[in-house]
């Protein structure tokens, strides 16, 4: 009997195996001041494990010393480094059926940048917290501390759309001066890029549209108190308006993006009435049709995430691979 017995148990931990392996796995990318091994990040990962006992998941590096990846984060090519994390990715076997993915702020628009241009693995939904989908009109502001920070916006500022600052600093990179739009579309070399708002309509990369548009589900999570990231809205894809367009067509209807307004807020174009969604640049207006994205509000500054990601992470992580 003995034999059966041994039999019978390997069968049971093949059985549970291919069950704990059938959990799609999670991606996740930090934001500016941070690395893959912080303890924040380690802290969110063994969370996600506790609700999904058996989840694999990955966190993304561009340099395995955690000083060197902090460093990545103000210093370096954008486009260069989601170069790097593809193949990073396509080489983990554990996704090789695709996955889940988690930006935090900057982290958010480069997962996308790397969906629209990869996407192999693919990725099934995408949640995003507190990201510059449509750039930032102001750089961040540094702790009094940060001396890294503080080097590369002082940096930024004496040229945010030279040669140098477009090859070498992050946020630089996507910048959007809303005064400035020509010399963005001209000079930027990554948020341009993967928002398809280029001076030439012929120059437009279709296939943007078309990855973007395959994700099962996009989640933009804004924070309601964000002084970080200017406008906040841009987490939502809103940016703020131009002078020169300040009598754009801004009707109002029943279908509109949801906006935030206040004292001393600056005029937002919202999603939906921006042009890269009307025209479906990116595929933005495929997903909204389809009920695809979801618009998360969270209380707290700049990812002070508290509790806001439990829902959407019971929601939108640790589904079946294969099924929606």
């Amino acid at each position: 009997m003995l034999p059966s017995i041994v039999l019978f148990a390997g069968l049971v931990n093949l059985v549970s195996s291919a069950a704990v392996n059938n959990i799609r796995p999670l991606v996740i990318w930090h934001g500016m001041g941070d690395t893959y091994a912080s303890p924040g990040m380690d802290s969110f990962q063994s969370e996600v494990k506790e609700m999904y006992p058996g989840i694999f998941v990955h966190s993304i590096f561009i340099d395995e010393d955690p000083n060197v990846d902090q460093r990545a984060g103000f210093y370096g090519n954008v486009n260069q480094q989601i170069v790097q994390v593809a193949q990073q990715l396509a080489e983990m076997p554990e996704l090789s059926r695709g996955f889940d993915a988690i930006g935090f702020s900057q982290g958010g628009q480069f997962l996308r940048g790397y969906v629209e241009r990869n996407n192999s693995p693919p990725v099934h939904n995408l949640i995003t917290f507190g990201s510059q989908h449509m750039g930032i009109s102001s750089l961040p502001a540094c702790n009094t501390w940060d001396l890294l920070c503080q080097v590369a916006r002082r940096a930024a500022n004496r040229g945010v759309y030279s040669e140098w600052a477009q090859e070498n600093l992050v946020q630089a990179q996507y910048f959007r001066d809303p005064h400035r739009l020509s010399q963005y579309m001209e000079s930027g070399s990554f948020l341009p890029d993967i928002n398809n708002e280029v001076l030439l309509p012929s120059s437009r990369n279709l296939s943007y549209a078309d990855n973007l548009a395959s994700l099962n589900k996009l989640v933009l999570a804004l924070f309601l108190q964000d002084k970080t990231v200017v406008p906040k809205e841009s987490a939502w894809f809103g940016s703020e308006q131009p002078l020169e367009d300040i009598t754009m067509d801004q009707a109002s209807g029943s279908h509109q993006t949801p906006m935030l307004g206040g004292v001393n807020t600056k005029d937002i174009i919202p999603m939906r009435l921006q042009n890269l969604y009307k025209e479906d640049w990116i595929g933005l207006r495929q997903l909204d049709e389809r009920g695809r994205i979801d618009f998360v509000a969270c209380q707290g500054e700049h990812m002070q995430i508290g509790d806001c990601w439990r829902d959407l992470v019971a929601e939108w992580v640790g589904g079946s691979l294969g099924a929606d």
